[in-house]
């Protein structure tokens, strides 16, 4: 048989994985009996809001190359595909798409808007799946889950009713960060630290000297605040009385004396916010003292502002100073106050702290049994420097905020009693009156809950946890393969959850990648024009071409700028993988030769090159267990190119070399290529006329 004169990448690589599909394999069910020890990775879902990014190929590459690798040592090997309904993000992207439109989702019936955004949804599902197809990966697509499916929906439920019982979920009044685009509260990681060159406004409050950086939020400010042991103001008494005039007219302040001021900021004295500042919240909870809301949830003055009322904060800022400077309370301003300022992660707008009531969970006692584990290495972190900074944040952490308001995700099941206040988890939606004495009028709860709580249970809930067969054979999982900017976000959370769940570890290593930059190491940005669509890459040079780009060089953890030129050249190694197969193909006609055949190579030097080649399948062996698959591809490649074309397919011209050899050569090394290259070396394996073949080179055994 012999191969055409050209690889067309175009025409194999639909044809090769309906191939695939076909042929059961990507189903651990359906493999070969030689399959017999569980291997799993769960995919993380992809947020079903759009197309995949150049971040996702890296992610179906590395962990399509596990799964591959896997398969062909012998594992019984599961990779199970999932899609995420990515609440807030998604909903963003909805609300994107009806301002283009003309439209706002506060003119809509929140069943409207979801109704919307559950079709537009669906569509985004059956495109992403079709790009992740594109990409090789060899997931069971019979097991796929979305993380709004009624049973995953059913575990989310159950957890947060366990939790609830276990008194670690409360709902309580307050401070949280509030997106006024957006009309949500967002926790902690879905904050973006900036910082933004702002005006510090020296005032004088009284005998002192205040200064803020935000004068909009001190109409309502009453208690001034220093450290106990500043001398400067050792003469001021804790609880003191003083009456002073300010912003709108003369009020009576109260001296608080708390350790949480820094003494060398500013005058060391300050006045504190309650219910627009975190500190000043905790300042205000441990003194039992008053809060007031100054700015509304849109982002507008109240009336305790007297004539500022209604007004933008932007708008409000420099009439207020003026108003202080007309009453000579303005002592000075320094222009160029750098600071960091929190903003809504999607959108940039500013965080307005607000106190509201939400729904929280205790987050230390479920750190704890996680922080063990990695601290006994129960958990492999690639690269293993992420292992500080997960028990860091783990140690250090605070109650989460779980409850967002908005329409897209699943509803927090639960009623609130509306004389008394009382939360009552109902699962099947029967509580009609308040569960205490109280006896009062319930509403059903509106919130959704953060998009990370439902993700956070991934590992177990798609796996039919707790009883379910594919949950006793493959869970913990082997990997959990992601970015390194999700180690609070979502894989310290699956810890924390599977431990407090099922009593185990979700997954035994974590493979963190970093970002996949422009050619210039540039962040790719819609606004920077230089997103790459890796579907754009994958049509112009062939997938296994875009795969060995991602893979070579790239190590755990760290940026890589993905250039045009770089494909280009692996699309080269493409075409030369090709073009020496046909040679050796040319060679052997239609004679059948067996490819795992040792024993009738009988010349010493066929049988040095061979032991040569076993001594390089087992170095590529050690890398890929290391998960070293940057240095195992890069082997493969200089060897196919550089030794088996360059020097042994020209032996074999001069008569050096035998043609079993030639054949045995070629057979193991597409077997070493395939979890990298799997279109063009299945392709070329279908087409081998050779003895003791297998259906799918997906399935033959890796070279030992």
């Amino acid at each position: 048989m012999e191969l055409s004169s050209n690889y067309n990448s175009k025409e194999v690589e639909e044809k090769i994985y309906k191939l695939w599909e076909e042929s059961g394999f990507f189903n651990p069910d359906n493999l070969p009996a030689r399959h017999k020890k569980p291997f799993s990775i769960i995919m993380p879902p992809t947020n079903a809001n759009g197309n995949l990014h150049a971040g996702h190929a890296l992610v179906m590459t590395i962990e399509d190359i596990m799964t591959r690798y896997k398969r062909m040592r012998g594992f019984k090997t599961l990779w199970l595909p999932g899609l995420d309904h990515a609440g807030f993000e998604t909903q963003v992207v909805y609300e994107k798409k009806l301002e283009k439109e003309g439209k706002s989702r506060f003119k809509m019936t929140p069943e409207e808007l979801y109704k919307e955004i559950s079709e537009f949804t669906e569509a985004n599902k059956i495109n992403i799946n079709n790009q992740v197809k594109k990409m090789g990966s060899s997931c069971d697509w019979s097991r796929e889950k979305f993380t709004l499916d009624a049973d995953i929906v059913k575990i989310v439920y159950n957890t947060f009713e366990k939790l609830y019982k276990d008194n670690l979920i409360y709902r309580g009044k307050k401070i949280i960060n509030w997106c006024t685009k957006h009309q949500t509260s967002l926790s902690d990681l879905e904050t973006a630290d900036v910082e933004k060159t702002d005006k510090f406004y020296y005032l004088k409050y009284g005998p002192f000297t205040i200064a803020t950086a935000r004068p909009e939020t001190k109409f309502g400010d009453k208690y001034v605040v220093m450290h106990p042991k500043d001398k400067r103001y050792i003469d001021y008494k804790n609880g003191q009385k003083i009456d002073l005039e300010w912003i709108n007219g003369p009020i009576t302040a109260t001296v608080i004396k708390d350790e949480a001021i820094d003494m060398d900021f500013g005058t060391g004295v300050m006045t504190i916010t309650p219910w627009h500042d975190a500190v000043d919240f905790g300042i205000a909870e441990r003194h039992n003292l008053e809060k007031e809301q100054i700015i509304d949830f849109y982002g507008k003055l109240l009336p305790i502002a007297g004539e500022f009322s209604g007004m933008k904060i932007l708008e409000a800022r420099p009439l207020i100073i003026e108003k202080l400077k007309s009453k000579g309370l303005l002592e000075k301003i320094e222009e160029n106050y750098k600071h960091v300022v929190k903003t809504c992660y999607k959108c940039g707008t500013t965080i307005e702290p607000q106190i509201k009531e939400q729904w929280f969970l205790k987050m230390k006692p479920l750190a704890e049994p996680a922080i063990k584990a990695l601290e006994k290495n129960q958990i492999n972190i690639i690269p293993a420097h992420y292992k500080k900074i997960a028990l860091h944040w783990l140690n250090n952490i605070i109650d989460w905020n779980i409850s967002r308001q908005i329409v897209w995700g699943i509803p927090i099941p639960a009623k609130i009693c509306t004389k008394c206040g009382f939360p009552m988890v109902d699962l099947e939606d029967k509580i009609t009156e308040c569960q205490t004495p109280c006896k009062g009028p319930v509403r059903k709860e509106t919130d959704t809950f953060d998009t990370w709580f439902s993700s956070g249970q991934w590992p177990y809930a798609v796996l039919d946890f707790p009883k379910g067969k594919d949950f006793k054979t493959f869970y913990p999982t082997d990997v959990m393969e992601t970015g390194g900017d999700l180690i609070f976000f979502w894989v310290s959370r699956m810890i924390m959850f599977s431990l407090y769940n099922t009593g185990k570890i979700p997954f035994k290593n974590v493979y963190l990648h970093g970002l996949v930059m422009d050619a210039k190491g540039q962040k790719m940005s819609k606004s920077k024009g230089n997103v790459i669509n890796p579907l754009d890459l994958t049509d112009k040079f062939g997938t296994d071409a875009l795969r060995m780009a991602l893979v070579v060089g790239n190590t755990p953890g760290t940026s890589l700028p993905l250039d045009e030129n770089r494909i280009k050249g692996y699309r080269n190694f493409t075409t030369k993988i090709w073009h020496a197969s046909r040679f050796v193909m040319m060679q052997i006609g239609n004679s059948k030769l067996e490819i795992r055949n040792s024993k009738q190579i009988l010349n010493s030097n066929d049988k040095k090159i061979l032991k040569d080649f076993q001594k390089l399948a087992k170095e590529i062996t050690k890398e890929m267990d290391a998960f070293k698959f940057y240095v195992a591809a890069e082997k493969i490649y200089h060897y196919f190119w550089h030794t088996f074309c360059d020097k042994i397919i020209e032996d074999y011209k001069k008569g050096q070399v035998s043609q079993q050899l030639l054949v045995t050569l070629l057979s193991e090394s597409l077997k070493l290529l395939h979890p990298f290259m799997p279109f063009v070396t299945e392709e070329i394996y279908q087409q081998l006329p050779a003895k003791n073949k297998q259906k799918c080179l997906m399935v033959e055994t890796w070279p030992e």
